[in-house]
């Protein structure tokens, strides 16, 4: 089975296109600038090569459509035709409380995610329109909905829950979801099976850290705790979020800078993280090369953001009672070798013993802990586009 795999951004599109039978991708590349002016197509060849079409890209549709004509080009393309494409799986951001797992795409899932949208209003209506592109271009072809929240839905409510009105919670959904879930699932998956371990009673810290980032307690396969909250802000520092960030202290701000709820979310979403507190940049090898120069709010930057997911480490571990692995993974996770040694410092005394010999890589699946470590620290690139396929691969077959 060959399957198409889209990820829909508010302005751009990341598409892969797998072969079930071996997994192995025959295709990547990415849309850029929808809606806007200078919109390209980045194809990847398998090759290694890279082609690059600019062309005006007015909207998903047609972005769906570049994507498709560009697979099944003469030059270009991987496919003969598109019938070749069997199934769609599509990266959905929230599923609320209604999906614990992934699903088939029919009117009524559909629905529910239309009604889902205001509970991630940046994201679900970009995923929305990637679904409707292909009931439009391909109404034969079958898809899947695959949920970032979905993997955290096995969290109890002692977890998930505020310290607001009750009343609320019901009213509005207003609750713990956590983000993040296919790459946690990928990489705690992964982990066990270089470890050679099973799931079960195994107590497993995973953390994706990127330009948005997350810490997940995981014990016998299922997420019992995340930092990421109702929306994807709270939690660890991240390149242009606040994290965690007292309630008070906002409304306090807006006070005194005057200004509403949509420019207070701008600030915590857009303005602060990394950025606001090192006025360097969000990209953390810009701020590593600061840091490096002498520069004192770089500097701080990287320390807070160690700080905190050290403090996260240590909270996950207590609430599990222990910790058998430590997965690092994302962009900064699988790359920043520093980072890495910084908030592994002090940790042997829950069993995590970094070797920095073997934590010198970059990118790569390898288990960076000493040999006498009690428990195992590990990189372990993520590859959530695998799951979305592997998912649509499950229930496609089902159907």
């Amino acid at each position: 089975m060959k399957i198409l795999v889209l990820n829909c951004g508010s302005s751009s599109i990341k598409f892969e296109f797998f072969n079930m039978e071996n997994e192995k991708v025959l295709s990547t590349g990415i849309v850029e600038k929808v809606g806007m002016k200078g919109s390209f197509l980045m194809l990847n060849k398998p090759n290694g090569d890279k082609v690059k079409f600019e062309g005006d890209v007015l909207d998903h549709k047609i972005g769906v459509e570049y994507i498709l004509g560009v697979l099944s080009s003469e030059k270009h393309g991987v496919l003969k035709s598109l019938d070749e494409i069997q199934a769609v799986g599509h990266r959905v951001v929230h599923g609320g409380e209604d999906f614990s797992g992934s699903v088939y795409i029919n009117d009524e899932v559909i629905e529910v995610l239309e009604k889902n949208v205001e509970l991630a209003p940046l994201h679900n209506p970009a995923n929305l329109k990637g679904i409707y592109a292909l009931q439009a271009l391909l109404p034969e072809v079958p898809q899947v909905a695959v949920f970032d929240t979905a993997f955290h839905q096995t969290m109890k409510p002692k977890a998930y829950m505020y310290g607001i009105p009750y009343s609320l919670y019901k009213k509005y959904k207003i609750r713990r979801y956590g983000f993040h879930g296919t790459s946690h699932r990928y990489v705690y998956k992964r982990a066990c099976e270089i470890l050679g371990f099973k799931n079960e009673n195994k107590k497993i810290i995973s953390c994706h850290l990127g330009n948005g980032a997350s810490v997940a307690a995981i014990i016998n396969g299922k997420s019992v705790d995340t930092s990421m909250g109702f929306t994807p802000v709270e939690g660890l520092i991240m390149g242009t979020r606040a994290g965690d960030l007292d309630i008070g202290a906002l409304t306090y701000i807006m006070r005194k800078e005057e200004i509403g709820i949509e420019t207070s979310s701008i600030l915590i979403n857009k303005f602060s993280g990394m950025l606001g507190i090192t006025g360097v940049s969000s990209d953390m090898r810009e701020i590593e090369e600061k840091a490096e120069e002498g520069h004192e709010r770089a500097k701080l930057g990287l320390e807070m953001y160690a700080y905190r997911v050290k403090k996260y480490i240590g909270s996950y571990a207590a609430a599990m009672g222990g910790v058998d692995i430590l997965i690092f993974t994302g962009g900064i996770g699988e790359n920043a070798v520093e980072l890495r040694t910084e908030i592994c410092k002090g940790l042997a005394f829950i069993g995590l013993e970094l070797d920095e010999e073997k934590n010198k890589v970059r990118g790569k699946e390898i288990i960076i802990s000493k040999n006498t470590s009690k428990s195992k620290i590990l990189i372990v690139p993520t590859n959530e586009e695998l799951v979305i396929a592997q998912d649509t691969f499950e229930i496609i077959k089902q159907i």
